[in-house]
């Protein structure tokens, strides 16, 4: 096993981590990000909604168990870098289709390890979320500090449209019971299967259709669905949303699609000091007073105080740990969203029920 190239990683700040290159050699910029799992990397890396973000992840041991051709949520590595404290070139797992190394370097992922995790966590809990850059080509701190000035602020940043789905297409199951019209802003592969799971034929749509397109499909619920970015930077979607809104079909959003169903009816959203992201998140359900343990991942949240005076919004779901708000209805229509991914790939399935909520409202709107 030949010897790791020393790599660098320098926040906005000025702070300088020492470590060493993992996956491509290179420099990557982007967001910087913690993730509290301790399990699920793969469909972590592939999740489109970390698009810009440079994760890392809490868990000691990254790569130990491989990847496996399944266990993906879309067909590439989205983060903008790994960061991680042990990185393991070999795998245990004997069901593996090869290391997280090569998968690395065959998405071009540049990363770094064997740095003090804890300490960096640490240092952007107190600090809030800040752009950083890795480099294990380039180890000049004042030339990655100017390369760094550069890179974009997540803050008013769209990154929807590059992966979302540039052509519309169907998912169809063997029994199909209903039709959803999904809007991709960035979907993750489980929430359609957990649609086609239930009898849905799911046809994906391009983030910028117009209605009366979609309405050629003759759907019975709209799905709105996740993705990376600033959801105020994206005013052509919130348009859309709020068309789909006064149609009174039934709708079900999940985070960016949560953010931009709450910003098409004059809500506000904001960045949030550091966001959730982990699957062992708790979230209250107001509506019926139990708990759920909760995957997330997600730097923007609908602002609270914006809900004050607004009739036309309940809240359904807090965050334990923050009040942060978690879950919206609108009154009197069958129209819903939750901050938080009820498919939780990876995490836990305490709020798949959602979807057989979904179900039942366009089961009694047909």
């Amino acid at each position: 096993m030949e010897e790791r190239r020393p790599a660098v990683l320098v926040l906005a700040d000025g702070t300088v981590f020492q470590g060493v290159g993992i996956g491509k050699i290179g420099t990557t910029t982007g967001e910087i990000a913690f993730n509290t799992g301790m399990t699920g990397y793969q469909e972590v890396f592939t999740d489109p909604s970390y698009l810009g973000q440079i994760l890392i992840m809490t868990t000691a041991h990254i790569g130990n168990y491989g990847v496996h051709n399944e266990e993906i949520e879309s067909e590439s590595i989205k983060i903008a870098g790994l960061v991680t404290k042990k990185f393991s070139e070999i795998y245990s797992r004997e069901s593996a289709n090869g290391s997280l190394e090569d998968y690395m370097i065959e998405s071009q992922t540049v990363g770094i390890s064997d740095i003090d995790t804890r300490a960096l966590v640490r240092h952007i809990r107190s600090k809030g979320a800040m752009n950083a850059i890795i480099s294990s080509e380039n180890l000049s701190i004042s030339e990655l500090k100017t390369i760094l000035e550069k890179a974009p602020s997540m803050d008013g940043l769209e990154l929807s449209s590059q992966v979302a789905t540039n052509v519309a297409f169907e998912v169809v199951p063997e029994n199909i019971e209903y039709k959803v019209a999904l809007i991709d802003f960035g979907v993750k592969k489980n929430i359609i299967k957990c649609l086609t799971d239930r009898g849905c034929h799911v046809k994906v749509f391009p983030l910028n259709t117009p209605k009366i397109e979609m309405d050629k499909f003759n759907p019975h619920g709209y799905m709105l669905s996740n993705g990376p970015g600033d959801p105020s930077a994206m005013p052509e979607s919130i348009e859309l949303v709020k068309e789909i809104v006064n149609s009174n079909i039934p709708v079900f959003g999940i985070c960016l699609g949560h953010q931009i169903l709450g910003l098409s009816q004059g809500l506000k959203t904001e960045k949030m000091f550091n966001g959730h992201r982990g699957i062992n998140h708790p979230v209250l359900n107001l509506k019926t007073g139990k708990g759920e343990i909760t995957s997330q991942n997600h730097g923007f949240v609908i602002s609270k105080e914006s809900l004050d005076g607004n009739n036309s919004v309940n809240i359904t779901h807090k965050h334990l740990n923050d009040d942060t708000v978690a879950g919206i209805e609108i009154v009197g229509k069958p129209i819903f969203s939750v901050q938080f991914h009820p498919e939780a790939s990876a995490g836990p399935h305490d709020s798949r029920y959602l979807f057989d909520q979904f179900i039942h409202n366009m089961k009694n709107s047909k």
